[in-house]
């Protein structure tokens, strides 16, 4: 089967395939398995999650990459702390990979999220303004002149498309959920596209299960606001689009068995029988994570090679929005069990 046909079967059990080594690689992932050694570990987290206030949470971390300066405690100062350390990994991806097109792929992800925000300011009436990230492609203040000027020709092809068709399913109902729908439709498949003209086994794998995750929390989202959306799945996954629409007719109960034959029958079973038991789609993200964080953690059968690189990208920006949510919860005093139930 080459890199480029569609799956009708899935051919593996717990994980599509990474890949195969590329020894242009050695240094450069020498280098990341000496910085993955230095990650936090579960325990600490969990440390974090049971400690008594925010101060304490902080604390933990004062031997750590996220230590916030001697006698700060401000949340504003812990927030820079982690805006500091998610752009210096991602400056470090751009200089560890060989592969700059790839480093281009990542960056739309940024791309998409200004995008999206800036179309629902403009949708409902809002200042665009020019508080868009810096880290994409495209320039955070090319944003406000393409809004202004209603010209989404100043973005590149595969962003003014989504613009354009996003803000023509908005006007079908006025219904600003559409915008998302569009967004994560053409990011989707601007993703597989690219993956495919780059020749990644490993990209292709990674894009196709967060489609699948993606489709899963959508799935769930529906049936519990009891939505008529439909048409709403995006395609590429592993998950063929029946399955997924089946489950839309089908109780709670019956959807672990509808995706038993999946390797996402966990990710879907147990984030129901959360979402049923506590209202919450809590348990939901946490297998979404561990999920996609497993795939990731089979890179180490690489030696060598772009994946472990791409692979501690993703691992550490997760650990960084892991630090984020829990001091988050902790400024905010929500219920311990809450930050256990989502983490752990």
């Amino acid at each position: 089967m080459t890199i480029t046909s569609q799956q009708t079967f899935l051919d593996f059990y717990t994980y599509p395939s990474v890949g195969t080594d590329d020894w242009r690689y050695v240094i450069e992932t020498a280098h990341i398995r000496v910085l993955e050694t230095q990650m936090l570990g579960r325990t600490t987290l969990l440390d974090m999650a049971n400690s008594e206030s925010i101060e304490q949470a902080v604390e933990l971390l004062a031997s750590t990459e996220y230590a916030v300066a001697q006698g700060g405690r401000d949340f504003a100062e812990v927030e820079d702390v982690l805006r500091l350390r998610r752009k210096a990994v991602r400056e470090l991806f751009a200089e560890l990979m060989i592969d700059k097109p790839v480093v281009e792929l990542f960056r739309t992800r940024d791309d998409f999220a200004n995008l999206r925000l800036a179309l629902r300011r403009a949708l409902t009436e809002r200042p665009v303004g020019a508080d868009y990230s810096d880290e994409g492609n495209v320039a955070a203040e090319l944003f406000k002149a393409v809004f202004e000027e209603e010209n989404y020709g100043l973005f590149p092809d595969y962003m003014a498309e989504s613009a354009e068709q996003a803000v023509l399913a908005y006007y079908k109902d006025k219904d600003i959920r559409r915008v998302d729908y569009v967004i994560d439709r053409f990011q989707a498949e601007y993703n597989l596209k690219e993956a495919r003209r780059l020749k990644s086994i490993f990209l292709l794998g990674l894009f196709r299960i967060q489609i699948d995750l993606t489709n899963i929390r959508t799935l769930l989202r529906i049936k519990f606001t009891e939505s008529e959306q439909r048409g709403v799945f995006l395609e590429g996954g592993f998950i063929g689009l029946e399955r997924l629409k089946g489950g839309l007719s089908v109780g709670y109960e019956a959807l672990g068995s509808l995706f038993f034959v999946t390797p996402h029958h966990r990710v879907v079973e147990t984030g129901a029988n959360y979402l049923v038991s506590d209202k919450s789609f809590l348990a939901l993200e946490r297998q979404c994570e561990e999920y996609l964080t497993g795939f990731l953690k089979t890179t180490i059968q690489i030696t060598v090679g772009p994946q472990p690189i791409i692979a501690y990208l993703l691992a550490k920006e997760n650990e960084i929005r892991a630090v984020r949510l829990i001091l988050t919860a902790k400024k905010n005093s929500l219920d311990r069990k809450l930050i256990l139930d989502r983490i752990s």
